[in-house]
């Protein structure tokens, strides 16, 4: 296995070169939207003198490591998964003698190391710009490099299950929106949780995406209890084990639904 993903990873790396441009496009968007949320929440704090406990330095770390957080995390597999199951490109990906899903995430965590020398700058400079109030410690950061893993993982089994809804139905682009908004709201990414009303921070309580964005952005920042830090570390536990049995009774049952449309 680990030959296969060296392969995986090797080709992975190639292909992204031949997309430099492409890639470049992405990047941006990925560093516009954090920054965009950064900038409306910073000027609401300074006018405020502060919101919900965040002051505008508060923001500005908030933001700078989520974009660093979501980069790592985030899958795209929602928006491919369609067009295999249309085109009939996912039969010679069933001939491999190995789960189409390995090629994903070796695909996945090629991009994101070479993307790094992308995101890692940008945080520095959004640093520069914007004085955000980082007080880092070593043990919260080691804490949060094992989240982020766990983080990663949970993002990749649940995107990967949403996005079989493509064997019983060849157009998922509305079912993505819906997901995505989900995901927005939920896991940290427009505001930090402590800002939504009170109901729907206590929805985002056992729904995966606040263990799999806000859970490791918080942990690194400092911002966490002892019993929140050991109750995210369980809560991260349950998601990674629903989301690997989701997957295998979703592929189990969708598998049998494929009808390879554009072959």
């Amino acid at each position: 296995m680990l030959r296969i993903y060296w392969v995986y990873l090797k080709t992975s790396l190639a292909l992204q070169f031949q997309y430099r441009v492409a890639m470049a496009i992405w990047m941006l968007n990925r560093i516009v939207e954090p920054t965009v949320y950064l900038v409306v929440w910073r000027t609401v704090a300074a006018a405020r003198g502060g919101v919900g406990g965040y002051d505008a330095a508060d923001f500005a770390a908030y933001f700078i490591v989520l974009m660093v957080v979501n980069q790592l995390t985030f899958t795209w597999i929602i928006h491919e998964f369609e067009w295999r199951v249309r085109s009939g490109e996912l039969s010679s990906l069933l001939l491999k003698p190995i789960h189409p899903i390995h090629g994903d995430i070796a695909d996945n965590i090629g991009y994101k190391a070479l993307t790094l020398v992308i995101i890692v700058p940008a945080a520095i400079l959004l640093s520069f710009l914007f004085e955000p109030a980082f007080e880092f410690d070593a043990a919260m950061l080691a804490l949060a490099a094992l989240a982020l893993v766990a983080a990663y993982g949970i993002r990749f089994f649940v995107d990967w299950s949403f996005a079989l809804s493509a064997f019983w139905t060849t157009r998922t682009a509305a079912l993505n929106q819906i997901y995505f908004l989900v995901l927005l709201f939920c896991s940290g990414r427009l505001a930090p949780l402590e800002l939504l009303p009170g109901w729907l921070e206590r929805v985002t309580w056992y729904l995966p995406f606040r263990w799999a964005v806000w859970f490791p952005v918080e942990l690194a920042l400092g911002r966490l209890s002892p019993d929140l830090i050991a109750a995210g570390f369980r809560m991260q536990a349950l998601w990674l084990a629903i989301g690997l049995a989701l997957l295998g009774t979703v592929w189990r049952l969708g598998i049998r639904k494929y009808a390879a449309v554009g072959s």
